[in-house]
Parts: C-alpha cells; structure tokens; sequence
C-alpha cells in the first residue's frame, strides 16, 4: 500500500474527477457509479459523507459513509458505517479499499460509534471475501438484496489501526 493515500471532501474543484472514476467493467453490477452515490448524498446531505480517496494527488477511489441512520428496525436502530466504495480499475490489491474502511472506521470512532455497518452482493464475483479478511461479520440481514455485515470498533483488527480523515 503506498502510504500517501488520504481523503478529500467532493468539492467543485475535484467533483468531475470523482465522477469519472469507474471500477472494473466486470464490477459494473456490483456498486452505483460514483454519480448516483453523489445525487444521493445531496439527497441525504445530513447523514452522507462522501469522499475521494487520492493516492497523492491521483484520484484512486471513492467511498461514501454513513452515520446515524435508521436501519431495518426504524428509529431504535441507528447505525453508520460504509454505504459506497468504488475502488478505480486498476487500482485494486494496493490497500485502497482498506484504507477507505479504515477511514471510515476512525470517524465513527470520532463520532462516539463503536461499529461500522456496510452491506455486499453476495457471490463468488462480489466484495464478500475482501470484508471478512478485515473482520466484518455477517449480520444474517439482507438489505436490498445485499448482505448485511458489521465490524466491531472495539476490538482490535485492521479497522483498529485507522488514519486521521478529514
């Protein structure tokens, strides 16, 4: 993993890189474009965290968090965590994607949250396998056709040994 990833907010100065980053053609069906996630974080401005994950000054990935947000069980179930992540072709296997769980790890940690939601499609051909490496756990929910899985942030894991982000 090179060491000079970090996240910038989606500002209009970086917004048309965001939007041209693309996954894999083979992962098209498996995460929205990155402009869908943006239309749904002006939707959902209170609650979405959208960010570009730079290597340097090269856009890499994106992902986009989540916080406090009713879950399944309305209101008495809030829950944050990692709602997008869209790692640019090429750029996987360079711990973009475990940066951006990291990140989003350390500011629920900041926000006073001890677990990070995040939802995968499941199969041979979705992220399943990259999430369990890093400790998330099936939580037996579906959601919109995707699995629902949880990581402990209070305990020690890849998660724990997060970065300061903006």
């Amino acid at each position: 993993m090179t060491t000079a990833l970090r996240l910038e907010k989606i500002t209009p100065d970086n917004v048309d890189s965001a939007i041209a980053l693309k996954v894999r053609a083979d992962q098209e069906h498996l995460v929205a474009p990155v402009v869908k996630s943006l239309a749904e974080a002006y939707a959902y401005g209170d609650t979405a965290w959208p960010r570009l994950i730079l290597d340097g000054d090269r856009p890499v990935g994106f992902l986009m968090a989540f916080f406090d947000i009713p879950f399944g069980g309305g209101e008495s179930d809030l829950r944050s965590g990692l709602w997008r992540l869209n790692v640019a072709a090429g750029e996987q296997g360079h711990g973009c994607g475990r940066f951006a769980v990291e990140s989003v790890a350390a500011e629920i940690r900041r926000r006073g949250g001890t677990a990070l939601t995040t939802t995968w499609h499941p199969g041979e051909d979705g992220p399943e396998r990259f999430y369990l490496r890093l400790g998330f756990r099936p939580t037996g929910e579906m959601s919109g056709g995707q699995r629902v899985g949880v990581l402990d942030l209070g305990r020690a894991g890849p998660a724990a040994r997060s970065r300061t982000t903006p």
